[in-house]
């Protein structure tokens, strides 16, 4: 059965081949929406995983007696693009050119994975309580986060998000040119 179907397809392109009446294959059809059909469908894209060990100290002081704490922390940064409304994209078929517009690459999530106390000190009239230890995990997150910014974690997610889009977007005959939207502009304040 699995031959015979082989037979008839080596047949069929063979007299497409010699028989100069049958039209040419159709060459690959791209328009606006195909393009956001394929971009939607990664809307989130996680382009770069860090993980990230750093050392965070908290220290609170309140009527001269200070409580401080020395935690190492372990976490993963995930960076990546999220595909919205204000991405654009122009499907032009005469030059065979498919542009996208996209947002920039942004801290997706921070996750602590682990936390380990390596020295802690209640003040006199200050003690740790539990409410410092919420306290302190904020401050582990916004140090991991701080530390993948050092480390261009984004700019990766960057360049990693542009290469996935051009191998997304590839169409033979057509090129692809992602490219990054320009930053909101940081508003001024009135005088």
């Amino acid at each position: 059965m699995g031959l015979g179907a082989a037979f008839l397809l080596v047949i069929i392109l063979a007299q497409r081949a010699l028989v100069p009446g049958l039209p040419p294959r159709a060459q690959p059809r791209m328009s606006d929406q195909v393009v956001i059909e394929r971009v939607q469908a990664v809307a989130k894209l996680v382009s770069s995983e860090t993980f990230i060990r750093d050392i965070v100290t908290y220290q609170n002081t309140w009527m001269g007696s200070t409580k401080k704490s020395l935690v190492v922390a372990t976490g993963k940064v995930l960076a990546g693009v999220v595909i919205d409304s204000s991405m654009k994209v122009q499907v032009n078929p005469e030059t065979k050119t498919i542009s996208l517009e996209i947002p920039h690459a942004r801290v997706m999530d921070v996750v602590v994975l682990h936390l380990q106390t390596y020295d802690e000190r209640s003040g006199l009239w200050n003690p740790l309580r539990p409410s410092d230890r919420d306290t302190i995990f904020q401050h582990v997150r916004a140090q991991l986060e701080h530390t993948a910014d050092d480390m261009g974690v984004v700019a990766h997610a960057d360049s990693s998000a542009l290469a996935l889009f051009q191998t997304l977007l590839a169409v033979p005959g057509y090129s692809v040119n992602v490219r990054f939207q320009l930053p909101a502009p940081v508003a001024q304040p009135a005088e």
